[in-house]
């Protein structure tokens, strides 16, 4: 399928990023808005803010991991004030509504429920809440809405949260570079992974060396500990193992947490016919 740009439009309210912020894209009837928690009673006299429209509230779960709820309102600005109220854990809030009357009550419960189901399925923020009830909507409806949800995702993102976006979106989709990468020593660690978008994704179930040797870091120890508090890894017999796809920020850091060691990524991650990461890098730019 072929993939047309995208042009958005960025404005900061009152000059600075700590403020309200819209995001709305060329020929698009919808607007995004992303403003601070304790921002929402300075703005909510504006028209965004009375409108129907679907909200995400933005973070930090007891854990300290990611987390989010989401929801929807006939008016967006009471339900926000009653969240404020009865909802500790969120600092920021994005909320969609449209520019015109077009959003009714059946469009944004069919949202909620979309969004949920993308959020749950990229796993990216802890969602502690049931899930919403999906409206009936026509089969031109639907189509509508499915549109309208791919630009919410793509500005949503755009606002610096990629909670609607999986991490297998974020891998090279070109067939020349799709081989799956693994990282093994001789003491039992198996891992596999990819590059990213955003670094290096190491699958579900791989398997880590527990003991740490003297060269490994100390910022990859502390994520290591970070990920074993969360439960991203969990010890299974004498490895740790990945109970989620993670993505660390360069294949190096990814082999070093994999093998407990010092690591270069470019040379500890191989194909199964044991081709070297590097070698692909270097093809990718030649």
């Amino acid at each position: 399928m072929s993939k047309f740009g995208k042009t958005i439009r960025i404005f900061l309210v009152d000059g600075t990023a700590n403020g309200l912020t819209t995001a709305e894209l060329s020929n698009w009837t919808g607007i995004g808005i992303k403003v601070p928690k304790i921002k929402i009673k300075e703005y909510n006299h504006r028209p965004e803010f009375q409108k129907p429209g679907i909200y995400i509230l933005i973070g930090k779960g007891d854990n300290n991991e990611d987390a989010a709820y989401i929801g929807e309102a006939e008016i967006i600005a009471p339900r926000l004030a009653d969240h404020i109220i009865k909802k500790d854990f969120w600092n920021e809030v994005i909320f969609f509504s449209s520019k015109d009357k077009y959003l009714n009550k059946a469009h944004i419960k069919y949202l909620e429920n979309r969004l949920h189901e993308l959020a749950i399925t990229a796993a990216r923020y802890a969602i502690n809440q049931n899930i919403p009830t999906r409206s009936e909507l026509s089969e031109a409806e639907q189509a509508e809405m499915e549109e309208f949800l791919s630009n919410i995702k793509v500005l949503t993102a755009t606002l610096g949260h990629k909670i609607f976006e999986a991490l297998d979106e974020t891998v090279e989709r070109n067939t020349a570079n799709q081989e799956i990468f693994f990282c093994k020593n001789g003491a039992g660690a198996e891992a596999k992974g990819r590059p990213s978008t955003e670094g290096f994704i190491v699958y579900k179930d791989s398997l880590l060396i527990v003991t740490e040797q003297p060269s490994l870091t100390d910022s990859i120890r502390t994520e290591r500990e970070t990920m074993l508090h969360e439960g991203i890894l969990i010890r299974e017999n004498d490895f740790y193992k990945l109970t989620k796809d993670y993505v660390f920020n360069s294949s190096s850091r990814a082999a070093a947490a994999v093998l407990a060691r010092s690591a270069s990524g470019p040379l500890e991650w191989k194909t199964l016919q044991g081709i070297q990461l590097k070698q692909f890098e270097i093809q990718s730019i030649s």
